[in-house]
């Protein structure tokens, strides 16, 4: 099962800033409760760590090259203290820092070199700069080699138990028409060298029609093979998103009709029966899509369920420009063993919030959900027009002790510099006490106009 994972499509225009990275090797942490996935822990501890995405940071005096922090899960959670933060102008990186390249606007994760450490895959707005592995390993990330990519997903397609990577060149039209993405699979283990063991293209057909810019991945048959869902640029200003079911043969695009959305995607098991489920985000109609999985793929239209503000129980109200579902993430808040769902709602009353949705043997409801914002109880800060909380979320167990944790940005926090807070998660849903919130300036990192949490993963 594939868990914890989220999806925000970025789109942030490029403005300016100025400095330089540095870098800051993690302090180890003591064992963990229980034990964490190895795609999302970097240094090899226990603990979960969180990549957060500034696209429009300045590195070198080149405004928009972009940068990534990385913060390293403890006992205690999140710390400004243990990080990393990565750019192409960082030591062992390849690469240079180039105007508007937008480094960080998109990132994967997981071990694809197969040494017990998670790797980070930032992509980026530039066909011709490409994407960057950076190597984890026992003091964190370090190193990296180029690979020809805008935008990767990670999980393991063919169901050897090693980790692949899709990958995908995708162009950024500047007008009404896609330019179009060529994809790949990289079968893993992924050398160092930047080598997989084998590649097999990928629905050449339909994607040179459309700009692939992110995604998710998990088992939604039930065969052990991970499945992918990818969102798109698809012309006259519209996103959608496309759906590939794993199988003996590879992956298969699933042709049935089924809520493409024009927001966010999420893979996740919200019902507790093994198959993981899709939910898809429609920004325009404020509301997510949730189609569970079974064995051979999704559940008819009969058992599909959408939820708004309107929906019983969902904190708000619909209203137009609320941009309900323009992020989702999936994880266990509660460690009951079933996925809830974190929505962001970077429109409402134009300052943004998130509402969070309980998962349920019955499947995902508005029973027990919360709203979360700047101007929520313990929550740090102030809600401001414009803020756009919850543009991104992700849920993460950066504490080992088995229940996800909330992250979540608002980018144009602080006049576009942006920032991060991060809320526990408890048996209850979300608690509010000692939450910690941050931004690019707190780690040390090029903060002005940044845009810093713009990518969260």
């Amino acid at each position: 099962m594939f868990r914890s994972r989220s999806h925000v499509r970025w789109a942030l225009p490029l403005t300016l800033g100025l400095t330089s990275l540095a870098l800051t090797v993690p302090v180890a942490s003591a064992a963990p409760a229980k034990s964490t996935p190895v795609r999302d822990d970097f240094n090899g501890d226990g603990y979960a760590d969180l990549a957060v995405g500034a696209p429009n940071g300045t590195v070198g005096g080149q405004s928009g090259a972009g940068f990534v922090t990385v913060m390293y899960g403890g006992p205690h959670g999140l710390s400004t203290t243990r990080r990393t933060n990565l750019s192409r102008a960082t030591t062992g990186v390849p690469g240079s820092a180039v105007k508007g390249q937008a480094f960080g606007s998109q990132l994967s994760k997981g071990d694809l070199d197969g040494d017990g450490y998670a790797d980070l895959v930032v992509g980026s707005s530039s066909t011709r700069d490409g994407a960057v592995v950076v190597w984890g390993g026992p003091h964190g990330l370090s190193g990296g080699r180029s690979i020809p990519a805008t935008s990767t997903q990670t999980a393991d397609f063919d169901g050897d138990g090693r980790l692949d990577l899709a990958v995908f060149r995708a162009g950024f039209a500047p007008g009404d028409d896609p330019i179009g993405t060529t994809g790949t699979i990289w079968k893993g283990p992924l050398k160092r060298t930047g080598v997989p063991a084998a590649k097999t293209p990928l629905d050449p057909g339909h994607l040179k029609y459309i700009d692939v810019r992110d995604g998710d991945t998990g088992d939604i048959n039930g065969d052990h093979r991970a499945d992918l869902v990818v969102t798109e640029y698809c012309g006259d200003g519209s996103y959608c998103s496309t759906l590939y079911l794993s199988g003996p043969t590879g992956l298969k695009r699933v042709t049935d009709q089924h809520p493409e959305g024009d927001g966010a995607v999420a893979v996740g098991d919200v019902n507790g029966d093994g198959y993981d489920d899709l939910l898809t985000g429609s920004e325009n109609d404020s509301s997510v899509s949730v189609m569970y999985g079974r064995a051979g793929g999704l559940g008819g239209p009969g058992t599909w369920a959408t939820f708004s503000q309107d929906s019983p129980g969902v904190p708000g109200s619909r209203e137009e420009d609320d941009r309900f579902g323009a992020s989702i993430a999936v994880g266990d808040l509660t460690g009951d063993g079933i996925d809830d769902v974190a929505v962001g709602v970077p429109g409402e009353n134009e300052m943004g919030v998130v509402n969070v949705l309980r998962g349920s043997r019955a499947g995902l409801t508005g029973t027990g959900a919360q709203s979360i914002g700047q101007n929520t109880e313990g929550v740090p800060g102030t809600a401001e027009k414009y803020d756009a909380f919850g543009a991104a979320v992700r849920l993460l167990d950066t504490d080992g002790n088995g229940r996800a944790d909330l992250a979540a940005d608002a980018p144009w926090e602080d006049n576009g510099n942006g920032a991060v807070w991060v809320l526990r998660g408890g048996p209850s849903g979300v608690v509010t006490d000692d939450v910690l919130s941050f931004g690019g300036k707190a780690v040390g990192a090029p903060y002005s106009k940044a845009a810093f949490g713009a990518e969260l993963k």
